[in-house]
């Protein structure tokens, strides 16, 4: 008994362009993704940080990085929540199709506003405050700028499909495809017809997911679990009154 053909025959109806699109790109996002983390582990460890500016400026970076990191934070839960969940799993649960759409594109927009406002804070404090931007490497600003676009691209995907347009059910159609990466069992066809803004988006979150591991970004899949098994660290007081004599002046003899 041989077995169905069903998955090179849904290769190749979808085309050359869809497959290195929809079927090589992701596996070797992932690839260099996986192995990129665990060869910076190896060799970078000591590099895998966020070089933190905080000492440098402050005021802006109150307001940009708590309204970015939170931003992308429901980015994040919401992409994971429409690209992971089946549709059927929401209906069984008795969310309508209609009720999800609607709080998908509320949440989504006001998250991708509040991701995209606080990046641009934080680009406009790397490029004004003089010793930020003196700390500023080449790396950290191509990765500013895929950052922004995936961001970009994913909001304007979300605003002009959703809210000028009369809607478009990623679910059908795109979350189907991201399984089918995992599944091992690939359907690059289910991404022909998508909106040019959604296939925009996927291919330039895969390519930051790609440089992911070689950037600052690599502080995102990090704890500080460490610190809590370290032990204490012993500060000891300069006051002069704690001593069991008071201290002379001058030079003091330490040896013979």
């Amino acid at each position: 008994m041989t077995a169905p053909a069903q998955p090179v025959t849904v290769l190749a109806e979808a085309g050359t362009d869809a497959i290195l699109l929809w079927t090589v790109l992701p596996y070797v996002c992932l690839a260099v993704f996986v192995l990129g983390h665990v060869w910076r582990y190896r060799y970078d460890k000591f590099g895998w940080t966020t070089r933190s500016s905080q000492l440098h400026e402050r005021r802006l970076l109150r307001i940009g990085s708590p309204l970015f990191h939170f931003g992308i934070l429901v980015v994040l839960l919401g992409h994971i929540g429409g690209l992971v969940i089946p549709k059927s799993w929401t209906e069984s649960a008795g969310i309508s199709e209609h009720t999800y759409h609607i709080g998908a594109v509320v949440l989504g927009t006001i998250a991708g506003v509040a991701t995209l406002g606080g990046i641009a804070i934080l680009i406009y404090r790397r490029r004004t405050v003089g010793p930020v931007f003196s700390a500023t490497t080449r790396n950290d600003k191509a990765m500013y700028v895929s950052l922004t676009l995936t961001i970009v691209l994913g909001l304007s995907a979300t605003v002009v499909a959703n809210i000028v347009g009369n809607g478009y059910d990623y679910r059908e159609t795109i979350s189907p495809w991201f399984r089918s990466i995992f599944y091992f069992q690939p359907d690059p066809a289910l991404m022909n017809g998508t909106p040019v803004l959604f296939r925009l988006h996927a291919i330039s979150a895969m390519l930051l997911f790609a440089a992911w591991p070689f950037t600052r970004l690599v502080h995102m899949l990090t704890a500080p679990v460490g610190y809590l098994t370290r032990p204490y660290i012993v500060y000891r007081s300069r006051d002069t009154g704690l001593g069991a004599r008071a201290p002379r002046r001058g030079w003091e003899r330490t040896g013979s």
